[in-house]
Order: structure tokens, then sequence, then C-alpha cells
């Protein structure tokens, strides 16, 4: 099955000009897929502490140990302010680079309430079941009143400094044009939650909000992945109706939103009449209309050597996996993983052995883990 998979595969390469938005679409037959954790409300996030063992969070607000595949009760210590509602609760999980030394685990969730939220980050370490040390590191500011488009992705740099995505709140994407705001943006801070001396916007003394701010003019980025070996960051971001992304984020770049998109309003209105505009990025990948994506990653695992340097994107709305060929930093095509499954993914991750693991997003969600049919 295993080569019949690479065959199948090796001809499409050779048979076809890619298009961005052309999808070959591969039955999931040709992975091996086991349920290794079920009854999870709507898991968000993994993060691998060992070969055995990792963290899930779940939006509805727990944070759980998975040991040998055995699902851990819900760890105490969380924040008493975790916001639960709509898109918001219990977002991302990431650990620190230097984790096997200083036990830092990194937290991302909506807080506050109806009237009054916003996105909050927190670090704190893990004894027995329960964080210890907890500390509230980064505050989104302005707050807002809508429980949608928090964003909520984290991802360290090589520096060890520290890269979350921050949603437009829907009602207010205008702020995302705004340098002094810290929402629509992509934002960077210390691991200790002070704002690096060389951040992009630093020097502009009077807009304090601006001096996180790494890029703008982002919608609602749920994906977030640095590639330490073309030293790039990506991030895919949702997209109205049509206009979801790729983008390579650059430091100090403007992408667009809300002045340019491929996509429109939900009730068919246009939102701009641009879809280039002079000094704002085009984005690496555009999905028009559009597919949802929750999450991005590049594949550095050993299990799938076809897939090595390539981008993983999982999908809400189409329910696939999507698999990029790459090129050095181009996209040359597109492979749709897992759509026949009927599924809506909300993250993938490699682990440490390749194989690769898919949250599914629902009330009693669901990991799967994906090794090679052999």
């Amino acid at each position: 099955m295993r080569i019949r998979f690479f065959t199948a595969v090796l001809i499409y390469f050779l048979s076809f000009s890619y298009v961005a938005n052309a999808k070959n679409v591969v039955s999931s037959k040709a992975f091996k897929i086991e349920e290794i954790v079920t009854e999870l409300n709507f898991p968000w996030s993994v993060a691998f502490i060992s070969n055995s063992r990792f963290l899930v969070t779940e939006r509805s607000g727990s944070l759980r140990q998975v040991v040998n595949f055995t699902l851990g009760q819900p760890i105490d210590g969380l924040p008493k302010d975790i916001y639960v509602k709509s898109q918001g609760g219990l977002l991302d999980v990431v650990l620190h680079p230097n984790y096997q030394q200083n036990g830092w685990l990194y937290l991302s969730y909506s807080a506050g309430t109806d009237e009054r939220n916003t996105l909050k980050i927190m670090r704190a370490k893990l004894q027995n079941n329960q964080l210890v040390d907890s500390q509230v590191i980064f505050t989104v500011k302005p707050f807002r009143n809508t429980p949608v488009h928090y964003g909520g992705k984290l991802a360290f740099l090589e520096d060890n400094s520290l890269l979350i995505t921050s949603g437009d709140g829907f009602d207010f994407r205008e702020n995302a044009q705004r340098v002094n705001n810290q929402m629509g943006k992509i934002l960077r801070i210390l691991d200790n939650g002070e704002i690096p001396q060389d951040n992009p916007y630093i020097g502009e003394t009077e807009k304090n909000l601006a001096h996180s701010v790494y890029s703008l003019g982002h919608r609602n980025p749920q994906g977030l992945v640095y590639d330490p070996i073309r030293n790039l960051v990506f991030s895919n971001e949702h997209g109205p109706a049509g206009g979801d992304e790729i983008n390579i984020i650059r430091k100090g770049d403007n992408y667009g939103w809300p002045v340019i998109t491929n996509g429109k309003d939900y009730s068919g209105a246009l939102i701009t009449p641009f879809k280039k505009y002079p000094g704002m990025r085009q984005p690496l990948v555009d999905w028009t209309p559009s597919i949802a994506p929750s999450s991005i990653t590049v594949y550095d695992g050993i299990m799938f050597p076809q897939m090595r340097g390539d981008l993983l994107v999982t999908s809400l709305k189409s329910k696939e996996l999507i698999w990029l060929q790459m090129q050095q930093n181009k996209v040359v095509g597109q492979q749709s993983l897992f759509a026949d499954l009927g599924y809506r993914f909300r993250d993938v991750k490699v682990h440490p052995d390749g194989s690769l693991y898919l949250l599914v997003d629902d009330a009693k969600g669901k990991i799967l883990r994906v090794t090679a049919n052999r």
C-alpha cells in the first residue's frame, strides 16, 4: 500500500503543472490511522514532553496530560478567569525550547467577561498534576466585547523569543491596521513577557502598545510555526468568505487586512476594492472559497520522507489535512489528506518519532495518530 501511494504521488508530480488551489485527493487508506485518545471536549493543541507523554488543551477550559495513550484527570492550577464562549477558552500550549532544563510551559487563553475580554499568555511549571509558579506574562490590549477572533497561537523563535497571534475581534477589523493596537497582529515578547528591544516599532515611544507588534494586517491567524531550516515563520489565517491565507511572516511587514483581501463579507458585500496595495504583502497561498485553516506545521520527521520540509495545514470547514509540497520557499502543489474521514481538524503536530497527531474538533473530540502503512 505504501509503495502504491508513493507511486501515485510520483505520477501526479510528473503529469501535472500545479495550480495553488488545485488539490489531489489521497485516500486515508494510504496511511495507518489510530484513535489514541477519545472523549476530549474540543481539543485545541498538543505539546510533546517526551515520546510517551504529552499535554493537550481543551477549549472548554481543561489541560490534560496523556501518558502512554492514557488520558489523565484535568490539571489543577489553571487561571480562574478563563472565558469560555464561542471561539474563546483555553487555546494553545507550547513548551519552552529549554523545557527539559527550566520546566516552563506556555498557555494562551481568552479571559474576562462578555463585556470585556481579551487574549492572555501565561507560563507555569507542572508538578505532579498541578501548575505551579504561574505567571500571566502578557495581556493583549485593548479589550473587546466579542467572543471570536482571538488568534491564540504561540511559537518560539531561535532566540527563544515568543510569537503570539492576535485576532481582530471580528467587529474591530480596522484595528488590524493601527500600529498602536495589539489586535489583528502577530506580537513578539521575550520568554518572561518583556518586550524585545529589536522589535520593529520599539522606537515609537509614545505608542506603548506598538512595542510588542511584530507584523500587522491580520484577521484571525490560528496557525503559526517557526521553521529553523529555512529560518522563516509561516502563519495561516481565516479570511472572511474566501481569502484564507498562508503568509511568510517578516518583522515589520503589513499583510493587508482589511485593506486587501480576496474574500468578501459573509453577506456577500464587498469589504474592499483592493486585492493588492503598495506596501502590503501578498499571501504565499490563498484559498478562495474558504477552507478555514486552523493550524500549520512543517514536517521535520523521518516516518514520511516524501513530506520532509513541506507544510501541513488542518482545516475545519473542508475537513482535511492539506499537504503543501514545497520547493525551497515556494508551494508547488497540494494534496488533500483524510477528507474521507469527515472530521473537523483543529491541530496537527509532528511527534518525535515522525508520526502525525491530528486533533478532531468536536464536543466528543479525539486525537488520531497517523503512521506509515507497512
